[in-house]
């Protein structure tokens, strides 16, 4: 039996548009399916002129109906939303700011919508990666930390905060910009991690000079304005040191843990742990401590510590937190970061990139405790 046409258009509006990650039905997208002489045509609504996913929509929509009853051919023709459509979907993905107006000004945006992952019940763990001065490879450890979590199956996404040194996206091989409904931004995903940063709105050559409460509104957007779609784990890429964005962030996710990378000389470890003492005054959780550039390994085999040792041990220690890897000095990490080729993709079986992937596996099972909310219980 041919199949009918209301049967085609359940089929099709089951299809998972890959930017929201929701079915064109859910989200309003799907404006027309039709059968005329065994060809399908399909007419779907895109959020915006320059929507990124056409051509992957596309080959999902064909597939879809390609081996029904009676369908010979897939024609599939893109409309644009207008303005009213796009703020729907915009509403529905994160919300309407003025909705909530006047509640959650503590930990929410400048027009009231309260920051989801400070919100009781979310279950996005929130990992904050720091670093007492800048040289440490903070950023190459957060992106291939990163990419190591999404191997593992889990939904993981990246701020980059360290607005003045921003490089996440190009560490993680991003090649185009986010795009944005009625100015709510859909991160980009490359490696299996979506991210946002100040590299997206600021051309590397262009300094930032910002005062405190510009870095302090900008991070709240980042945080408020972006379709983060829940994920797994929230990594975000501190600038080194102790200020005021690591102060907001404290404010904007209450939540948050803190893991803090160092290298192996005890001057790089005294400098470190004023980034753990100062998440301590801010009543965040220190997890763990990485020790990044801990050795190279000559090409006769041998491991040469070329910055001496220990210094991620006593750190550890001191702050009475497990050392959660030592990453060894290679060129092919720097390269990697440099190209948008990170190490952990482009050579997953090196020793290197088993060390990231080893890390991801002790904080997913035996570093972080689970925890439980209870959504009956409301403190106001």
């Amino acid at each position: 039996m041919v199949t009918s046409g209301n049967e085609l258009t359940e089929i099709v509006g089951r299809v998972v548009e890959p930017e929201l990650r929701r079915d064109l039905h859910t989200m309003g997208m799907l404006r027309e399916v039709s059968l005329t002489s065994g060809t399908v045509h399909v007419v779907v609504a895109l959020p915006s002129e320059d929507w990124p996913a056409t051509e992957t929509l596309t080959n999902l929509i064909e597939t879809s109906i390609a081996t029904q009853e009676g369908v010979k051919a897939v024609s599939v023709e893109f409309t644009v939303m207008g303005e009213a459509e796009q703020a729907a979907v915009r509403e529905q993905l994160i919300g309407d700011p003025s909705s909530s107006a006047g509640t959650q000004q503590t930990h929410g945006h400048a027009e009231g919508r309260a920051i989801p992952f400070a919100e009781a019940g979310n279950s996005t763990r929130v990992l904050l990666i720091a670093s007492g001065k800048g040289g440490v490879g903070k950023s190459s450890v957060t992106a291939n930390l990163a990419i190591a979590l999404a191997q593992r199956g889990l939904q993981t996404a990246i701020v980059d905060a360290d607005v003045w040194g921003f490089s996440i996206p190009r560490m993680l091989g991003v090649e185009r910009p986010p795009t944005v409904i009625d100015q709510m931004v859909v991160p980009v995903e490359a490696n299996g991690v979506r991210c946002i940063s100040m590299g997206f709105f600021a051309r590397e050559d262009q300094p930032v000079i910002w005062r405190g409460p510009m870095l302090h509104k900008a991070l709240e957007q980042f945080l408020t304005d972006v379709h983060w779609d829940d994920p797994d784990y929230l990594l975000v890429d501190l600038p080194p040191g102790t200020g005021d964005i690591s102060l907001s962030l404290s404010q904007f996710l209450p939540k948050s843990e803190l893991l803090v990378v160092t290298t192996p000389q005890p001057a790089a470890q005294k400098v470190a742990q004023r980034a753990a003492f100062m998440a301590e005054k801010v009543n965040l959780t220190v997890r763990a401590v990485i020790e990044n550039m801990s050795w190279f390994r000559g090409d006769d085999g041998k491991r040469y510590e070329i910055f001496g040792s220990g210094g991620g041990e006593a750190l550890a220690e001191e702050l009475g937190v497990p050392l959660l890897g030592q990453i060894p000095l290679v060129p092919e990490l720097r390269e990697g970061g440099d190209v948008g080729r990170p190490i952990t993709v482009a050579d997953p079986t090196s020793e290197t990139a088993t060390i990231f992937g080893e890390m991801a596996r002790l904080l997913t099972e035996e570093y972080l405790p689970t925890r439980r909310y209870n959504e009956g219980l409301k403190l106001v």
